[in-house]
């Protein structure tokens, strides 16, 4: 067969965000005001832990989406993946959903000499160095939170006590090259902390006009070197990122 006469594919999309509703045989009804969107499974279930009455709504390949209430409030909670690729996936699946607000919680590598292992980051805009955002948007792009939402997620996590600081993340796949020629490009860049998933998190959030927000506890330090992963700081900070973003949504309702 010529090159001439090779098929073409002729549809839009092979597989989309409602397709994949469609699988797991998910409905608007099965997803909460809001979502908790933690990286791993196991941080996931010490949120479903908050919720009263949660249930399961889906369990599809090493995804898990559960939904209840906090104080009367419908919320879902997932594991939204630790990576770019595994985040647009269940980005996708809230998003098409109809989730009212999005509220990521997880770790991130400090890029600041002021910033400490077991701070929290907010993110205030990324830097896109993941593989999946291209695919969705183009170089000029700007990633953000939403703004009203991410003031609120703010006033929660400075009432938290720990040491918050607000600026730009780096998200990039390749955490085994973040070497100093791309890590101070990001710095250069005005980025204060680098993770995975933010950038792609917060890019279909804003595609899909769903307020969202990021907040991260700081796990080691790219500029001294600092490992931090086994520090009771760092597990403390984690830890506090539940009641923060229970804390922002309980305020988001009092309005």
């Amino acid at each position: 067969m010529s090159i001439l006469e090779k098929e073409r594919m002729t549809r839009d999309v092979h597989l989309a965000g409602k397709d994949l509703m469609g699988m797991v045989q998910l409905l608007p009804v099965d997803f909460g005001k809001y979502a908790i969107v933690p990286g791993p499974r196991e941080r996931m279930e010490s949120v479903m832990k908050k919720l009263k009455n949660p249930v399961k709504k889906f369990a599809f390949m090493e995804y898990t989406m559960f939904t209840g209430t906090y104080e009367d409030i419908k919320v879902t909670t997932i594991n939204g993946g630790r990576f770019a690729a595994d985040t647009a996936i269940t980005t996708e699946i809230l998003c098409n959903g109809q989730t009212g607000c999005l509220i990521r919680i997880g770790s991130c590598g400090a890029l600041s000499g002021t910033i400490k292992v077991g701070d929290l980051i907010v993110a205030t805009g990324c830097v896109r160095g993941d593989g999946v955002s291209p695919y969705y948007v183009d170089d000029a792009f700007v990633t953000l939170p939403d703004a009203d939402l991410n003031a609120q997620l703010i006033a929660a996590a400075k009432a938290s006590g720990l040491a918050v600081h607000e600026g730009k993340v780096w998200s990039t796949d390749a955490i085994l090259r973040e070497t100093k020629e791309h890590v101070n490009k990001a710095i250069d860049r005005d980025c204060i902390a680098v993770d995975m998933v933010s950038s792609v998190f917060l890019t279909l959030a804003q595609l899909y006009k769903i307020p969202a927000v990021s907040i991260l506890a700081v796990s080691d330090h790219l500029i001294t070197g600092e490992m931090g992963f086994m520090n009771t700081d760092y597990y403390m900070a984690e830890g506090m990122l539940i009641n923060i973003a229970l804390n922002l949504i309980k305020q988001r309702e009092a309005r």
